[in-house]
């Protein structure tokens, strides 16, 4: 009988693998939802969904490995890399989706008012400072550099959550991105921030891939500001959910690069 491996789990979700077979149990069965309807509008490769049972939804294993880990070293080629920025160009050049997103605690998932996102950015870094978790200079360089975020764009069929392990390759072909529960029209360049935060020096891999033409203006330094606007909202939750933000090459280096 093959073992359960607890993927990830907090209060608000937990993911399992049983042999070849993830399950995802969800509280809000809305993320579920756009998940489900995410993977089948995508033009990219996705798991396939075996079941659903609320609260609980069933996906197959896709193949290959992740482009890495946060904290880690990616072990993936720049072909990969490259593959990569080409799936997520496909993808914000699809149609946009009907779902605005899920308004979860990534910032760029649901195309999120400018003006919220300040507002709570600006209170998150007073607490991040009066609660003595990062020093005051850390957190006003990277408040600054943040701000290059806050600027018009258009909006695109975003992942919204588009971290590195949820990007799967083999033989420089990308298989499978999974977890789309925070998919919608959002902001693209908040995905390839997603996609390369902690690992900059692979940037200029997964932008060869992604392309420079397009209706996409790939401006890097508001990627960089993304890395510094996440991370700040972030480093509080993570702490208080089971993971460490100050580990080796996880959120608060990448502020701390910015310094």
């Amino acid at each position: 009988m093959d073992e359960v491996e607890v993927v990830v789990a907090h209060s608000e979700r937990a993911t399992l693998r049983v042999g070849d077979v993830f399950l995802k149990v969800d509280a809000d069965q809305a993320r579920i939802d756009a998940e489900v309807e995410a993977m089948g509008l995508v033009p990219v490769p996705t798991p396939r969904v075996l079941w659903r049972e609320p609260p609980v939804l069933a996906i197959a294993a896709v193949p290959g490995t992740a482009l890495g880990r946060l904290g880690e070293p990616s072990p993936a080629s720049p072909a990969a890399w490259a593959a990569a920025g080409a799936a997520v160009r496909k993808l914000h050049d699809a149609p946009l989706p009907p779902r605005p997103g899920a308004a979860g605690r990534d910032p760029g998932a649901a195309g999120r008012d400018p003006g919220a996102l300040a507002a709570e950015l600006d209170a998150e870094c007073e607490l991040l400072v009066t609660t003595g978790v990062l020093p005051a200079d850390l957190v006003a360089r990277n408040r600054r550099v943040a701000q290059a975020a806050f600027r018009p764009w258009t909006p695109a069929f975003t992942h919204g959550d588009l971290q590195i392990t949820h990007v799967f390759t083999e033989d420089d072909e990308v298989t499978g991105i999974i977890d789309w529960s925070e998919a919608g029209r959002g902001d693209p360049l908040y995905d390839l921030a997603t996609l390369t935060l902690g690992h900059e020096e692979r940037l200029g891999d997964l932008v060869t891939g992604y392309g420079t033409e397009g209706g996409v203006d790939l401006d890097l330094d508001v990627i960089r500001a993304w890395w510094s606007l996440r991370s700040l909202l972030v480093v509080r939750w993570l702490a208080g959910h089971g993971f460490d933000p100050f580990a080796p090459g996880c959120e608060v280096d990448v502020l701390r690069s910015r310094m």
